[in-house]
């Protein structure tokens, strides 16, 4: 009997970016340097602080299932954390835990969305946000966020898309792979058109100039997602979240218990420590991205890459490569043979990205130079 995937895979993409690390793995095996500015990972350690409680909450027995929502000293730290930066007064109640961003954003458009339903969102945009959508049958709408719109998403393009299907607006400031924000009039515009907001805030704290601005700001009714990956440098913990109107929170749980029965115990406690004590090394942190960013930013531009708006939050610089092909991934996987540096091809965020290289500078000042100079010369050779 022939295999064949459901429906709902049908449309879901590699993660080229992945397949441009395993390539650049397999080149380390056989004795190859490789300088990564392709994956959008914090090459610091966790801080120590973070590292502590989650040994201590260990070695205290926290090894058990917790309640599907999440312990509630971790809700309240999360609730306390927005109403602290964002000026809100979230109740922890709206907080759901969740084993990382990729789930809480499975289980939101599982919620959210019956099958042909519409989620408008940017292009480019993260790679994987179609996929979620996709798995739940409903339909990604497409909304130019190029270099012509400035690489964010415009109200009023957003606007002209909206129909009676259109379940919801997908956001993600500052954003992956442009690094560019939303300002406040632009999410207020945003939440003002109908549909509820969807907002990726997984890169809040990593910004460059006036704070990160949170939908629930402008509405009650936005669903939040974030996590301690990128800020925190927890990466491998797996620890995000939720924060949604209350209505939802029971379907959540409902489908947490289901799903994953519960957020790992001793991870969630790292979690309090980091929101409790984490917060100086992690400004430490992007104390050193801003200095990468100027670094990034100039060397690209020297080498005939340039960066059409700066970016002003996460780690990436979105480069122009259009002078030399179309085909993005093509020339990512050259670079890479040719000299050993490792980026991500643009065509991995939407058709909007192609033509563009995306490089994190998830690396040392030193690296980044060393990494830009040999792409440099091999873009003059070819």
């Amino acid at each position: 009997m022939e295999n064949s995937l459901p429906r709902r895979m049908q449309g879901i993409k590699p993660f080229l970016v992945m397949d441009i690390l395993e390539r650049a793995r397999q080149l380390e095996v056989v004795g190859r340097e490789v300088i990564h500015l392709e994956v959008g990972e914090p090459d610091f350690e966790t801080p120590e602080v973070i590292v502590r409680a989650g040994q201590k909450a260990l070695a205290d027995g926290h090894t058990h299932y917790t309640t599907a929502l999440g312990i509630p000293e971790l809700r309240e730290a999360i609730a306390e954390r927005y109403n602290h930066l964002y000026g809100l007064s979230i109740s922890s109640s709206r907080v759901v835990v969740t084993s990382g961003t990729s789930p809480a954003m499975l289980m939101l458009f599982s919620i959210l969305i019956e099958e042909g339903d519409e989620v408008i969102l940017s292009n480019p945009h993260y790679a994987c946000h179609p996929s979620f959508i996709l798995s739940a049958m409903g339909a990604p709408v497409l909304v130019p966020a190029g270099a012509e719109e400035d690489f964010v998403l415009q109200p009023d393009a957003v606007r002209e898309r909206i129909t009676p299907q259109t379940k919801c607006i997908l956001i993600n400031s500052p954003s992956n792979p442009m690094g560019t924000r939303l300002d406040g009039e632009e999410i207020e515009a945003l939440a003002a058109l109908g549909p509820p907001l969807v907002s990726d805030e997984i890169y809040h704290g990593l910004s460059y100039g006036e704070r990160d601005r949170s939908a629930l700001e402008y509405s009650d009714e936005a669903f939040v997602i974030n996590g301690f990956s990128k800020y925190f440098a927890m990466t491998g913990w797996r620890l995000g979240y939720l924060i949604v109107p209350e209505r939802y929170v029971r379907p959540f749980e409902i489908l947490q218990q289901n799903y994953f029965v519960s957020p790992n115990p001793f991870v969630q406690w790292a979690g309090v420590a980091a929101l409790r004590e984490g917060v100086p090394a992690a400004e430490e942190m992007r104390r050193i991205y801003a200095e990468r960013r100027k670094t990034m930013i100039r060397g690209l531009k020297k080498i005939g890459l340039p960066v059409h708006r700066e970016p002003d939050g996460a780690f990436y610089a979105f480069a122009d490569a259009h002078p030399f092909g179309e085909n993005s991934l093509k020339l990512a996987r050259e670079i890479l043979e040719a000299t050993g540096v490792a980026v991500a091809p643009g065509a991995d965020f939407g058709p909007g990205g192609e033509g563009y290289l995306r490089f994190a500078y998830c690396n040392s000042v030193e690296n980044i130079e060393l990494a830009l100079d040999r792409v440099g010369c091999y873009l003059a050779s070819r």
